[in-house]
């Protein structure tokens, strides 16, 4: 049955997909808007415009997609951006968003203390729209909105969000300008932290991905890196590991990295293009009630803003340039 047969059976669209917005209200989530996404086929997430209109919960019918932190849904007010303050309100889920000017650990850069994958996340964004509608046959899910990280003296940059689930399709397209509006030229570092957990991720899944060249962290990276593809149990005092891949991209620039649960029978990929984000950060953590894994397109290796500007890989943009990355999440479910 076709979107205009369906239409004939309902009263109103949100009995089979659509948008609801609404206000969190206990704990540390309190007083931060929501908008809660179904996607007509199996999709729902969740969209946050307090912070940076990132995506906290997501299932596919039924079925966890993300791992959340102790913390939970955390309201920006509570940020500490020293040091590792940052971890202190970090939820997790489908995408938290690292930048804009700094991310990777704390250091001290051109006379600025920067913390932890820098302040993005915790920033609320403005002119903050739902403009779902049709287009043709298909209803277009759509979020917009604006996030600016600037201050008196500093770097200025603003990114512009749109948010794209085409009813039927269990996708999200994230597509994402940011724009110097400064008057000096701006570091420029961005990583979409995706954080994938239980069921989807176990002992059962496999990560696909075909990465040109990968490099572990540390020490602990070294010794898991010919098991980067593979995961096991929830493990006692497990060290994270961390692998930095270089993507190779098709002849247009797209790549893809994609985590399979056979038993669950869902593929969950995540397609971006090398040409804006040529690495893919792989954050593996398989520790008692920290089992998650992060798979993190990303414009540079995760390194601290000074260790980027010694090494001379820091990016800029100049004042009025703008670049535009586009991130797509789809689900697809295994057949057989």
């Amino acid at each position: 049955m076709d979107l205009n047969e369906k239409l004939k059976y309902i009263g109103n669209i949100n009995q089979l997909w659509g948008v609801r917005p609404y206000e969190l209200s206990d704990g540390w989530a309190r007083k931060m808007r929501a908008f809660d996404v179904n996607a007509g086929c199996g999709l729902l997430y969740t969209v946050l415009p307090d912070r940076g209109m990132d995506i906290s919960l997501a299932s596919f019918k039924g079925n966890n997609l993300v791992y959340l932190t102790c913390n939970g849904e955390t309201s920006p007010t509570y940020y500490e951006p020293e040091g590792i303050g940052w971890l202190h309100t970090f939820s997790g889920g489908l995408l938290t968003t690292c930048g804009l000017t700094h991310l990777g650990p704390p250091s001290l850069d051109d006379g600025e203390n920067l913390g932890l994958h820098g302040r993005y996340s915790t920033i609320p964004a403005r002119q903050v729209a739902d403009c779902s509608s049709w287009v043709g046959d298909e209803y277009h899910i759509k979020l917009r909105g604006i996030i600016e990280e600037g201050r008196l003296f500093g770097n200025k940059l603003r990114l512009e969000r749109e948010i794209l689930s085409v009813v039927g399709q269990n996708s999200i397209e994230i597509t994402d300008t940011i724009t110097n509006f400064g008057n000096k030229p701006s570091p420029y570092t961005i990583l979409y932290h995706m954080n994938l957990g239980y069921p989807l991720l176990s002992e059962k899944s496999e990560l696909e991905i075909k990465p040109l060249d990968t490099s572990p962290r540390d020490e602990s990276a070294l010794s898991g890196l010919n098991d980067f593809r593979q995961f096991i149990e929830p493990q006692e005092n497990y060290n994270e590991q961390v692998f930095f891949h270089k993507m190779k991209g098709n002849q247009d620039g797209f790549t893809q990295a994609s985590l399979l649960n056979i038993e669950l029978g869902i593929r969950l990929n995540i397609i971006f293009n090398v040409n804006q984000l040529p690495f893919l950060t792989e954050w593996k953590m398989m520790g008692y009630g920290e089992y998650v894994l992060g798979l993190e397109p990303c414009n540079v290796f995760v390194k601290s803003r000074k260790l980027l500007r010694e090494e001379g890989e820091l990016p800029y943009l100049k004042p009025q340039e703008f670049v535009t990355n586009k991130v797509v999440i789809s689900i697809e479910e295994l057949k057989g």
